[in-house]
């Protein structure tokens, strides 16, 4: 007889939960594994909205799962969700040495790896084979992972990251997922070279988070846009050195001004539009790096492509040695994600306002 998700593990749990397509989270009793020789637990105290976890609540993202009163589906995943974790240890494993009682810690999208592939090897668990998501996944031992809008959580040692002291843990949350997805492809296609042209596709969670990092690395930013209303946050509160309408008849002018004057972009757009204006952007050799999620393909017409000898890439999160990286530079540098703090009953509400559903 299959365990209920209360009493599957050993520690009892109690977080928000989807239990149909719809996405509508509600309260949900469940239970986490024991804490093991190489485990941290940790007391969470604020957890990230990320539009990913949009996508796996309403399978946007193309996976066939079946929802039941308890929340699981027929593929044995968790509906509990969320990977912008942040809190304080409460619990140590033996072998655990990274980590002491009270530390400031994070726990972001996996949560889990082979350990011996290539790219584990590369500290590129995000690219493992074998990677285990922080929620909706299955471990190693067979467990469920259940995400973060709980109130513990129990993590191997080796993918909690520690959050600097000078950074707030509410607003450091969404660098584990927001952070990391746009600095990892800064870092490794080459955007952090001063004075360079730099553009961020949209003004969003990841966006935003873009144009701060630009900003540190010395870079011309420009910010593209399709509403108007943005223009003073990117400029005056972010401080983009250029905004551009794409979708405003009397800004046409401007964004010709701006074709061939950009060394990369990064789009972070999850919805369906074509990649041809941003290429008609980039200059010769430029790069053009998209991470985000549309749940149908996109139009990339191939003429500027290769008249231009241009690049498109794209990027996903980032290994654990280059997160905790992302972090420390965030907290040297004062950058945080700009958020607004609500309480948990609220959060069916806050992600219809996110993400206009």
């Amino acid at each position: 007889m299959v365990k209920s998700p209360e009493e599957e593990h050993p520690q009892k749990a109690f977080g928000w939960a989807a239990r149909d397509p719809s996405g509508t989270l509600s309260p949900f009793h469940f239970s986490r594994r024991e804490n093991g020789d190489e485990d941290v637990t940790v007391k969470i105290l604020y957890c990230g909205v990320c539009h990913s976890d949009l996508h796996s609540l309403r399978m946007n993202g193309g996976s066939q799962v079946s929802y039941t009163e308890e929340g699981i589906g027929v593929c044995g995943l968790g509906r509990a969700s969320r990977h912008e974790i942040v809190g304080i240890v409460i619990q140590l494993g033996n072998n655990v040495k990274k980590f002491k009682m009270g530390d400031r810690v994070g726990v972001g999208v996996l949560v889990g790896s082979c350990k011996t592939c290539e790219t584990c090897q590369q500290d590129l668990e995000n690219y493992c084979p074998s990677m285990i998501f922080t929620y909706n996944s299955t471990s190693q031992d067979g467990t469920r992972t259940y995400g973060g809008y709980s109130d513990i959580v129990v993590v191997d040692q080796r993918y909690v990251l520690r959050i600097p002291d000078n950074m707030p843990l509410d607003a450091g949350a969404p660098l584990l997922c927001a952070g990391i997805t746009v600095y990892s492809p800064m870092k490794y296609y080459g955007m952090i070279r001063a004075r360079q042209t730099f553009g961020s596709g949209r003004l969003g969670g990841l966006g935003h988070v873009a144009v701060k990092l630009g900003k540190a690395f010395g870079l011309k930013v420009t910010v593209i846009s399709t509403s108007p209303n943005k223009e003073d946050e990117a400029i005056n509160k972010l401080g983009a050195d250029c905004f551009l309408v794409s979708t405003n008849p009397e800004k046409v002018q401007v964004c010709r001004v701006a074709l061939g004057t950009m060394d990369y972009i990064i789009d972070t757009v999850s919805a369906i539009h074509s990649l041809g204006p941003l290429l008609a952007m980039l200059k010769l050799n430029g790069k053009l790096i998209t991470v985000g999620l549309p749940d149908k393909p996109l139009e990339l017409p191939i003429f500027p492509l290769v008249m231009g000898r241009k690049l498109i890439g794209g990027s996903d999160i980032g290994g654990i040695k280059e997160t905790q990286e992302m972090l420390d530079f965030c907290a040297k540098h004062n950058i945080t994600a700009d958020i607004e703090l609500i309480q948990m009953d609220y959060i069916n509400t806050a992600m219809k306002r996110a993400f206009q559903i």
